[in-house]
């Protein structure tokens, strides 16, 4: 079967990534040594590669939360994910920590 033609929305999307991805590299280039240039290829090759990677993400994050019988994905779901990145579920739960700290500090004034 033959993959669908990609929407204006999705190509779109992957310009905008392929920009920022671009940029990214660009600086950490400069900093690392000013003579150093990423080839175009280079940078289409990165944003291809995220770009698969964010949707098997999104399609993970919307498997779990259908399997627990909501159609909107959440933090337990997003923990889920990360259950076998330790860092990435260190970074999520100081970020919900933040948050719950701001919601509390709301809560009292």
């Amino acid at each position: 079967m033959a993959a669908s033609p990609p929407s204006s929305d999705e190509e779109r999307l992957k310009a905008a990534l392929w920009h920022s991805v671009g940029k990214i590299v660009d600086a950490i280039a400069v900093e690392q040594s000013p003579r150093v240039n990423a080839a175009p290829t280079f940078i289409a090759g990165m944003a291809e590669m995220l770009s698969t990677r964010i949707t098997a993400i999104s399609a993970d994050l919307e498997t779990f939360s259908r399997h627990a019988g909501r159609s909107v994905i959440n933090e337990s779901d997003a923990m889920l994910l990360a259950r076998h990145h330790d860092g990435l579920k260190s970074v999520l739960r100081d970020k919900k920590n933040e948050g719950t700290k701001e919601r509390k500090v709301v809560k009292d004034v």
